[in-house]
């Protein structure tokens, strides 16, 4: 199963056009309040390295493409209807965007760093994109927050009954997918008393507050970045101590876009994330001074950064690593490197095996480490870019 990447953000900041940018979908864009009503999934993917060459092999992807040595894996991209302050009391789609949000593992966050947009989605001029990042922030605490009461009510009614906190807990909050053991773990970390009834209402915020940063992860896509005003708020923004906690990726969605159609139509030739792009065909001046204003984007920021902020969200957030399925003996029975897939990065050799098929899981012998030709057990952790055959009794 493909990990799913949550495209979220105010109404009119570019996140339709995000979406598009990188998936190449073609979901309606509008400087409009909810342009976006129903969430869009579409394919995305992104890079490593692929192992085909350390093997002397031409990889024949199964999904995705390799281009020039770079693999690009899929993963699912979910554009969320447009979120408005208010959302966690059902205003504007907010009952469904918090519904549509948890089938995600990680958030791109998109910010119009121009400033251009209000809290609305209007258009305005000189509005600080702090703000917009402190309300998704505020939306999403408030909703785990209501959540995390309902587990307490929970746990005082079953009191008498002496249960463990954190089972109770976990279960009301089964939907964040986080369980005892994290919840205790999280607890714990924030020095509060073990026994829910003894917080107070501030340290409620906080567990909330924490629990939704370990579950919902997010990554800034600051857009817009190829104006003057984004790129001082970028500098006073990122600088900011208080947002240490987020990763922040500059980005130009429509630059991305505009060279990906370019690429389409034969005018020039680009490979997604790269920091430059070569001109093939002859070109009409102002379509030509347009794409040169675009390669000193790239050049200032080494790439349009759609491609970095989902390589942000599935490495440096989720910490995820590419492993292929591999084969020890050279022979390959359906092509060399047709797969390569995105992995927890604690994940061993049996994950592996379980990811592949559950048949193969409940046979697993042992694996081969493919590099050096060596059996690894069932427990052995696997590197990124590990190249893994898979022995089991059920193949």
């Amino acid at each position: 199963m493909s990990y799913r990447i949550g495209l979220v953000g105010k109404p009119s900041v570019g996140k339709s056009t995000f979406f598009n940018a990188a998936t190449m979908n073609d979901v309606p864009e509008g400087a409009y309040p909810f342009t976006t009503i129903d969430p869009s999934i579409g394919e995305a993917y992104v890079r490593t390295d692929c192992a085909a060459p350390e093997f002397d092999e031409q990889c024949q992807p199964s999904v995705g493409v390799c281009a020039d040595g770079t693999r690009f894996v899929p993963v699912k991209l979910v554009d969320v209807a447009g979120l408005v302050p208010g959302a966690h009391e059902g205003r504007g789609l907010g009952n469904q965007f918090l519904t549509d949000l948890n089938e995600t593992d990680v958030l791109v966050h998109v910010v119009d760093f121009s400033g251009t947009t209000d809290s609305e989605g209007e258009q305005t001029e000189g509005h600080d994109p702090r703000e917009d990042i402190a309300f998704l922030e505020a939306e999403l605490d408030a909703w785990y927050l209501d959540v995390l009461e309902k587990g307490i009510t929970r746990y005082e009614n079953q009191h008498m009954a002496d249960p463990d906190p954190e089972d109770i807990l976990a279960e009301q909050l089964s939907a964040f997918r986080i369980s005892a053991g994290e919840i205790k773990q999280t607890i714990l970390s924030l020095d509060l008393p073990v026994a829910p009834l003894e917080w107070e209402g501030t340290e409620r915020e906080q567990l909330a507050r924490e629990i939704r940063r370990r579950t919902k992860p997010m990554v800034v896509a600051a857009n817009k970045m190829d104006t003057k005003a984004a790129q001082h708020n970028w500098e006073t923004i990122t600088n900011d101590p208080a947002y240490d906690h987020l990763t922040f990726v500059p980005v130009s969605a429509h630059a991305e876009k505009a060279l990906k159609n370019a690429n389409e139509q034969g005018v020039i030739e680009y490979t997604p994330g790269e920091s430059s792009f070569e001109v093939v065909n002859e070109l009409p001046d102002k379509q030509r001074a347009g794409l040169d204003q675009i390669q000193e984007f790239l050049s200032e920021f080494g790439g349009t950064g759609v491609q970095q902020a989902l390589e942000a969200a599935a490495f440096d957030v989720l910490s995820l690593k590419a492993v292929f399925p591999g084969s020890a003996s050279g022979n390959w029975t359906k092509g060399p490197f047709r797969d390569c897939f995105l992995l927890p990065q604690e994940a061993t050799a049996e994950d592996f095996a379980y990811h592949l098929h559950s048949d193969i899981g409940e046979g697993f012998l042992h694996a081969i480490d493919c590099r050096n030709d060596r059996q690894v057990g069932a427990d052995t952790v696997l590197d990124h870019r590990a190249v893994v055959e898979v022995i089991s009794t059920n193949q």
